[in-house]
């Protein structure tokens, strides 16, 4: 406990938005009235976390390795979370989740292999627009859930075409651009 007490606020952000996690989708399976909301309201808060840590970080110089680590893969929990439970509700195809959730791994075991070299990999322009791409997916896809926000579930393919483009191209470009790892 006394860690906790001497985490910045950006680290403890960070964790908030993985404790975060559980209670979203505890709130996605549960059926019925205001529980609808619920994880839309979750996943929004949880996503506004990501944003402002990161900011307070960079204003406040209070960038450390727990962040660096922890940030992105609590991201990546999120989404992944998200992701896998919309596979579950049927509201996404399972091979976009895969596809999805594969790259992310791809790009953290890319990163672990950086880090065992020494080298620290920051996230690229195209990884940050795909992770706002996915987000933004995320939260149409949990308005439409909400049955109160009329959204036609086809209407959005062309943001998942966008989103699944965008992971494609983004971890494509994070290896190609750090091919120096490899080597």
């Amino acid at each position: 406990m006394n860690y906790l007490k001497t985490m910045n606020l950006p680290n403890k952000l960070t964790l908030l938005r993985i404790l975060l996690i559980p209670l979203f989708l505890f709130f996605l399976f549960i059926s019925g009235g205001v529980f609808r909301f619920l994880p839309l309201l979750i996943f929004i808060g949880a996503a506004v976390t990501d944003a402002i840590d990161g900011h307070i970080a960079r204003r406040d110089n209070l960038i450390t390795d727990f962040g660096k680590f922890m940030d992105p893969l609590a991201d990546k929990l999120l989404t992944a979370s998200a992701f896998i439970a919309f596979v579950e509700i049927g509201y996404l195809s399972s091979w976009i989740v895969v596809l999805i959730i594969s790259r992310e791994f791809l790009i953290s075991g890319f990163r672990t292999l950086a880090a065992s070299k020494g080298v620290t990999i920051a996230a690229n322009n195209w990884g940050k627009v795909k992770t706002i791409f996915q987000m933004l997916l995320i939260i149409i896809l949990l308005m439409d859930y909400t049955g109160y926000i009329g959204f036609v579930s086809p209407s959005i393919t062309p943001l998942i075409i966008i989103t699944v483009l965008l992971t494609i191209i983004s971890g494509a470009t994070y290896i190609y651009d750090n091919l120096n790892v490899i080597k």
